[in-house]
């Protein structure tokens, strides 16, 4: 997988997008912060699809599709508190615990959410398609695309204004290469052709 690539479509798509993205990402944060978190598994949901969106169809996007996946509610919500379990364990364990499950959640789960806005997938069928990506040979490339994401997302937490940057950067990363695991599905690579026969002798 060509990650520099993927990192340019990313660099390139948040430049072009920058002002609508900017403040997306802003009432993203904001929606989130008010309603302590009740609504920010949904709107992430709008969040992810406005970008694909933006990235497939060069789309603007707009603050309205923060709430285009309001029927994702309940499921999104389930799955946010367990996340927020799993997470809650691994940091009370040690530091390093945490890190490690965090790095995993995002590993196995990472396509979960554009699955079920994109694909329509119930959340269960979204989890086992994500990881069957996620795992699919050579599955160094998820554990790179892992990294890259903490990496990106951690600079962003490292200085409050600069998670308005990072969090859409890392975003149209992670669909950048979203958009190739579906390609992969999708169009399987053919098998070789069997070798020919010996033409028989005359």
């Amino acid at each position: 997988m060509d990650f520099k690539e993927h990192l340019t479509t990313a660099w390139q798509n948040t430049l072009k997008f920058i002002g609508p993205v900017l403040i997306l990402t802003l009432a993203h944060i904001l929606v989130s912060v008010f309603t302590l978190g009740i609504l920010a598994p949904v709107t992430t949901a709008g969040y992810m699809q406005s970008l694909l969106l933006a990235l497939r169809q060069g789309r603007e996007p707009e603050v309205k599709d923060l709430f285009s996946e309001m029927r994702l509610f309940l499921p999104l919500l389930l799955f946010g508190l367990l996340v927020t379990v799993f997470l809650f364990i691994g940091f009370t364990l040690l530091i390093v615990p945490g890190i490690l499950i965090t790095a995993g959640l995002i590993f196995g789960t990472i396509y979960t959410v554009p699955l079920m806005t994109d694909t329509r997938r119930g959340l269960m069928e979204a989890l086992k398609t994500s990881w069957s990506m996620a795992t699919r040979e050579p599955w160094t490339d998820q554990l790179i695309l892992t990294l890259l994401y903490l990496v990106i997302m951690s600079l962003g937490a490292s200085v409050a204004v600069a998670v308005l940057f990072t969090l859409p950067l890392a975003t149209f990363l992670v669909l950048s290469v979203y958009e190739e695991r579906l390609r992969q599905d999708r169009f399987p690579a053919a098998p070789p052709s069997p070798p020919q026969p010996p033409a028989a002798a005359g």
